[in-house]
């Protein structure tokens, strides 16, 4: 089975890019910003939320790059980075208090065995609601891209036994195989962060 949410397109990009901010370290940092961004976008497209303070039916790249100086006081760029789950659900729900959005985020650590992780993603998915994905540390070269950083999870597809995830960043989207991704080799992991309706 094969499950993909639909997304947004900036221009020619698809959804947000962290590189377009102005600010240097929320271009370095920015990736927990840039995916919170995304996720309020795409909640006001297709669940009818109003989270994104510009013109939903306009998107553009400028109206994007002020959208994150907004998100930035929440989700700001820091040493260590915002490399909890804790951090970025506290940092994002008081964003979505602050513009009366009803929504709760609750969280699935990258310490739980991979079965419940799978559970969790495919019922998110199948509810039409995107995943923020965390990924530190990873033993396989393949997830090099992914180290540190925060991206969306916005579809799914099961055949085989075989867990393939949609991973969006930097306007891009690459399937990733989540066993693979979920089980990093690392005693310190991120996880995902799940929004839903409330």
């Amino acid at each position: 089975m094969k499950r993909e949410l639909p997304h947004f397109y900036i221009g020619h990009s698809y959804g947000g890019n962290q590189e377009w901010f102005s600010d240097l370290f929320m271009r370095l940092g920015g990736c927990a910003a840039e995916t919170a961004c995304d996720i309020c976008i795409y909640l006001d497209l297709y669940q009818g939320t109003s989270l994104y303070p510009y013109d939903i039916g306009n998107l553009t790249k400028a109206d994007y790059v002020h959208f994150g100086s907004r998100m930035k006081p929440f989700l700001h760029p820091r040493m260590s980075g915002i490399d909890k789950l804790s951090i970025f659900a506290e940092g994002f729900g008081d964003y979505l208090k602050s513009v009366g959005g009803s929504i709760r985020l609750s969280t699935v650590e990258g310490t739980e065995i991979y079965e419940l992780a799978k559970q969790a993603l495919i019922a998110q998915i199948d509810s039409g609601m995107p995943v923020a994905f965390l990924c530190l540390m990873h033993r396989d070269k393949r997830f090099h891209d992914y180290e540190w950083h925060w991206f969306l999870l916005n579809g799914y597809d099961a055949a085989d036994d075989r867990l393939q995830v949609k991973a969006v960043t930097y306007s891009a989207y690459e399937w990733l195989d989540f066993e693979a991704l979920w089980n990093t080799g690392y005693a310190n992991r991120g996880g995902m962060v799940l929004p839903e309706l409330i």
